[in-house]
């Protein structure tokens, strides 16, 4: 077991024991399906997979054929299947409690499959109790690329911790993009201020500040895991974009979500919802402290 897969919960240590997937039927539902299942072989832990239906006699074809789906595919898998009556939303929630990675589309029918499209994002990121695995993009097997880590300057340890091991597993390299709280600051035009003005040193001081936060903060992970390979980029405007953009050529991207005082629970920011309704590769969404 790898010590990712075991968390503090309320004071006592929490076993991540399993993947836990969602089905409803839908085509989308089916790509989650196949994801959830070369995550769990990934991370040689057995694969549960959750239908939430109004009567539990409703739920057998759709469970037999996922479970006959995952044995074609994944004949060593141990495979579980559950069938519940409590809502989509309570019961990924419930199953995630002792998951490795829940895992779910972003579209479909209704249920599962589509739990992650529209303003129900928000209550699937407050609900859940471990790292979320949001299956779409162009290319949502998850196949090849950087593993790529947004990294605020108010990120969480957990999260970094999470695309670490998550870049290690894939034997892949981890690509991070810092950005900094205050990267609207506008620079002082180099023409017209002199290069040892007061201005100009606060504006260098703040920069190379800016260019250290990724590797100072990631510094004791990396000690963890030599074997990653990681380049870091500090990203002063429209973060949004960029992150976008780098998804193009990633294999995951992970991102934090942190609470809110007031609120239920953690809720994705700006880049967060960008990501999550538009990345061109599958999101982890990890609950951070």
């Amino acid at each position: 077991m790898t010590h990712h897969q075991q968390h503090q919960h309320q004071g006592r240590a929490v076993v991540r024991e399993r993947v836990v997937v969602g089905v409803d039927g839908s085509l989308v539902s089916v790509r989650a399906l196949d994801r959830a299942a070369d995550e769990a072989a990934r991370r040689g832990c057995p694969l549960r997979v959750v239908h939430a239906v109004p009567d539990r006699d409703e739920a057998a074809p759709v469970l037999a054929s996922s479970a006959s789906r995952v044995a074609d595919r994944r004949p060593a898998l141990a495979v579980e299947t559950v069938a519940t009556e409590s809502g989509a939303v309570r019961a990924l929630a419930d199953a995630s409690g002792s998951a490795a990675l829940t895992v779910v589309g972003t579209r479909g029918l209704g249920g599962l499959g589509g739990l992650l499209f529209g303003s129900v994002s928000l209550r699937v990121a407050a609900h859940t109790h471990g790292p979320l695995l949001v299956v779409r993009g162009d290319h949502a097997d998850g196949s090849g690329g950087d593993v790529l880590l947004h990294l605020p300057d108010d990120a969480d340890a957990a999260v970094a911790d999470y695309a670490f091991e998550e870049a290690r597993r894939r034997g892949a390299r981890l690509r991070v993009l810092h950005t900094p709280a205050h990267r609207h600051v506008l620079p002082e035009l180099p023409s017209l201020v002199p290069a040892t003005s007061p201005g100009q040193e606060r504006l260098a001081r703040r920069e190379r500040a800016d260019e250290a936060v990724p590797r100072f903060g990631l510094a004791t992970l990396r000690d963890l895991h030599p074997q990653v390979e990681i380049v870091a980029d500090t990203v002063r405007t429209a973060p949004a974009h960029a992150l976008l953009e780098a998804t193009r050529d990633a294999a995951v991207v992970v991102i934090g979500v942190r609470r809110t005082d007031g609120r239920p629970g953690p809720r994705p920011g700006a880049v967060g919802h960008t990501l999550l309704h538009r990345s061109h590769c599958p999101v982890v969404v990890v609950p951070a402290g």
